[in-house]
């Protein structure tokens, strides 16, 4: 089978390997869409491990199952979870399962940019989730990712009537200005410092947006010029650039909360004045990371109903032989949202 071997950004090879084998306990499935996260792009997070074969926002045909494998049979058309939680240590039962040792452990045989790939056991047992039949494959590439959206404002306790800054609107930055118009939000501001993004922004359900570029916009009292007078309720960083997380912290209102959601450049500081931030405002600092398999599920629901449009985030499809290409405007991050790669065309 082919697959893609990622040593850089501006280096990915195309090479054979041979199809993974399985045992009674683990599924084999032909990858018919893998799409490209922004974190694939992040060199200085893969610079130890390479090279390796990328790909963790997957879909799907079982080609092969185990003698041992209960509720899933050959043709089942599924996506499944890269990382996976025990669901019995301290972190799983506190509520905290995306933190969990076996979720940090946990991965595909080899990877999503691959024609076939292997799903281990404990992978089938907790994150394995059958497509129905209205959703396609391409979409199926979206529950990993728009999990991760669904358990970050889950955590960040987000009412129907808050308002909502997102910073930053590339995929991420979009899924949660979908998923706050699907949930009620009161007011949803987004920024970038892209102009096309902004433009996506509006379509999926930003009623205001900012380029926060602009440096005769002073966001913190845009934001209350918008909300009667008040900060956002809710900031949430779909990037970690500097400029963006001083902005945000600036941006929220006292008792509000700030959810830290993209990776920030390699040894990034917050910039904080304590008092300024904390003594007397009550804001609430929170971090999410991955999605739980309740999170996966409730994704999947979302996408199946329609509820959050992921069909038109997709602006590029690709064959595995041009997955170069992919990368490339993906760490471009201009005009392009979701790239989604397509290994068996």
């Amino acid at each position: 089978m082919r697959c893609a071997l990622y040593y850089s950004n501006k280096d990915i090879r195309i090479i054979e390997k041979d199809i993974p084998k399985i045992n009674g306990d683990e599924i084999l499935m032909r990858v018919m869409a893998s799409g490209i996260c922004g974190s694939d792009v992040i060199e200085w997070y893969r610079r130890d491990k390479v090279p390796l074969v990328l790909g963790h926002e997957v879909a799907g045909v079982i080609v092969n199952v185990g003698k041992n494998v209960k509720g899933y049979k050959v043709g089942d058309r599924i996506c499944a979870a890269h990382h996976v939680p025990c669901n019995t240590c301290k972190y799983c039962l506190s509520g905290h399962q995306t933190v969990c040792d076996t979720l940090r452990s946990t991965n595909f045989d080899p990877g999503g940019f691959s024609e076939f790939l292997r799903l281990p056991e404990i992978n089938v047992k907790n994150g394995v989730y059958v497509l129905p039949d209205s959703v396609s494959f391409e979409e199926g590439t979206f529950v990993e990712p728009l999990a991760c959206v669904v358990r970050g404002q889950r955590l960040a306790g987000i009412k129907p009537a808050d308002t909502a800054l997102v910073i930053g609107s590339g995929l991420a930055g979009l899924l949660h200005i979908n998923l706050l118009r699907t949930t009620g939000a009161s007011r949803i501001i987004a920024t970038d410092i892209n102009d096309k993004r902004l433009e996506y922004a509006k379509n999926f359900g930003a009623d205001y947006v900012f380029n926060a570029s602009n440096k005769d916009i002073d966001l913190p009292e845009a934001v209350k010029k918008i909300n009667d007078g008040f900060l956002a309720d809710v900031v949430i960083l779909s990037t970690g650039a500097d400029s963006a997380v001083a902005q945000g912290l600036k941006s929220v209102r006292r008792g509000g909360t700030v959810l830290f959601f993209g990776a920030a450049d390699e040894g990034a500081k917050l910039p904080l004045a304590i008092n300024e931030i904390f003594w007397r405002t009550e804001v609430a600092l929170l971090s999410s990371y991955a999605g739980s398999i309740l999170d996966h599920r409730i994704s999947l629901e979302l996408i199946r109903s329609k509820r959050v449009n992921v069909k038109d985030m997709i602006t590029n499809r690709l064959p595995l032989k041009d997955i170069a290409e992919g990368f490339a405007l993906t760490a471009k991050a201009q005009d392009s949202l979701k790239i989604i790669i397509n290994p068996n065309v």
